[in-house]
């Protein structure tokens, strides 16, 4: 009897040895199932990754043999849909294209491209990606200088920095400041005295960690914009105004995307001084103007092209290239005049390029707080506010020596100089006489994606500028 229970209990406990063993052996089956699932799924979503990203280099390819292309070649509109085919595992799955771009006058100058990824193996595991492709420009800096440069204490920078010459930087900045050259003489005009031979960048500004000498140069004749080019845009397809026979044009944007031209009849003679060219009179005060004329951008071709110096101000909707320039073939270059705030009509999407063939001269009468909003460049001369005084044979007439000293320069966008810049003048003690007392430098990181027609580019190829997972929160 005994023996019979004892046998009993060894068959309930193997019972319930089997029942564990096979829950053991369930559970690690299902896990294993489980690990195995979550393994193919992770497999056939970066499939769906490396599809997107083929999508993207094969419309990076078909640009570099058809730049104005948007059509993927059928001339239709997309999605358009590739197969990818591995030449021993067969079909891996597909690519869906979807391509947007800027046309300005029939010219494509960037491309939006959104590739899905999908594969084959399981459909419904997809990836989204997109990418900006462009050349990168000189909206991608805050300025770029053709010659050494002093940049103050006062100044407050955001955004690269580049210069092909030496740089003294005693200002704050949040990015790279880059110079050309390894090291320069820095003479007295720069505060060195004795002169003293200085490392491509020095200067009691900093973080010094952001400094890099000697960088790459930026050929300054390959940002020169083709002024003829812009002429004959101007001429057929955008706004052109002709030599207006007296002292040039007063232009004022509007936030509708149009503006209006005032002939200059009339300006005031004053003395300003130049590191480039010593004292000299200048003619940057408008006393006259004749009735305004109104103009509506173009928006397939926002191209104004003046054959004339151009006063320009307002707020710029859309974006828009404007260029002063003397095309004739004789006669002096032509000058851009800010004389008051220029700025966008919407917090995104908007943007100028603003070109003078000579210089870009801030006037004498000018805000004691500006705004500068867009891409100035001063392809042959130089870009800043002239020295002016209030004392001796050179001083501006009393009626205007309030506007001596300003007080803030905001710009918001990009400088291009080919020479020295200038906007604060101090005597040889340092004390502030003449120009804008604080000056804040913010780049616009929006035109790097998406710049206005015609900006200037630092390199022929073109590159991504922007890259994004969609399906990741941005």
């Amino acid at each position: 009897m005994k023996e019979k229970a004892f046998r009993g209990y060894f068959v309930i406990l193997v019972l319930i040895f089997s029942a564990v063993f096979m829950t053991l052996v369930a559970g690690l089956t299902g896990y294993i199932f489980v690990q195995k699932k979550l393994q193919l799924a992770e497999e056939n979503r970066q499939k769906a990754n490396n599809l997107a990203e083929a999508g993207l280099e094969y419309y990076r390819w078909h640009l570099a043999h058809f730049p104005n292309d948007l059509t993927d070649g059928t001339g239709k509109g997309g999605p358009y849909t590739h197969t990818v085919n591995d030449p021993e595992g067969g079909n891996i799955g597909s690519f869906s294209l979807g391509i947007s771009g800027d046309t300005y006058c029939g010219s494509v100058t960037d491309v939006a491209i959104t590739s899905v990824g999908t594969s084959a193996a399981d459909p419904t595991y997809t990836r989204t990606l997109l990418a900006k492709y462009a050349r990168p420009s000189v909206a991608d800096y805050s300025y770029i200088v053709n010659s050494n440069v002093w940049v103050g204490a006062d100044r407050i920078i955001s955004g690269p920095y580049f210069s092909n010459g030496g740089i003294r930087m005693d200002g704050t900045h949040n990015s790279t400041v880059s110079s050309g050259v390894a090291t320069w003489l820095c003479t007295s005009d720069f505060g060195c005295s004795p002169n003293a031979t200085k490392n491509g960048v020095f200067g009691a500004g900093g973080p010094s960690s952001l400094w890099n000498y000697p960088a790459a140069p930026i050929d300054f004749n390959g940002l020169s914009v083709n002024l003829a080019s812009l002429k004959n845009y101007a001429t057929t397809s955008g706004s052109y105004l002709g030599p207006s026979g007296n002292y040039g044009y007063k232009i004022v944007f509007n936030a509708d995307g149009s503006f209006d031209s005032y002939k200059v009849t009339g300006t005031q003679a004053i003395w300003g001084y130049s590191t480039q060219n010593g004292w000299q009179q200048e003619r940057s005060i408008i006393t006259g103007t004749a009735a305004a004329v109104h103009h509506v951008v173009s928006a397939s071709c926002p191209v104004v092209f003046v054959e004339d110096n151009a006063w320009v101000e307002g707020t710029v909707s859309g974006k828009v290239t404007i260029a002063a320039a003397n095309e004739s073939g004789s006669g002096a270059d032509k000058n851009v005049i800010l004389s008051n705030n220029i700025t966008y009509a919407h917090s995104s999407g908007d943007g100028l390029v603003l070109i003078g063939q000579g210089t870009v001269l801030i006037s004498l009468q000018s805000p004691d707080t500006m705004q500068l909003h867009g891409i100035f460049i001063a392809q042959d001369g130089w870009f800043g506010r002239n020295h002016y005084t209030t004392s001796g044979s050179d001083a501006v007439p009393a009626s205007l020596s309030s506007y001596v000293l300003r007080s803030i320069l905001n710009t918001y966008g990009t400088v291009v100089t080919n020479g020295r810049t200038g906007t604060k003048w101090t005597d040889g003690n340092g004390n502030f006489i003449s120009g804008y007392s604080q000056r804040n430098d913010t780049y616009d990181r929006s035109l790097s994606f998406g710049p206005p027609p015609f900006t200037p580019s630092i390199s022929n190829d073109y590159k991504f500028v922007l890259w994004q997972d969609q399906d990741v929160p941005f």
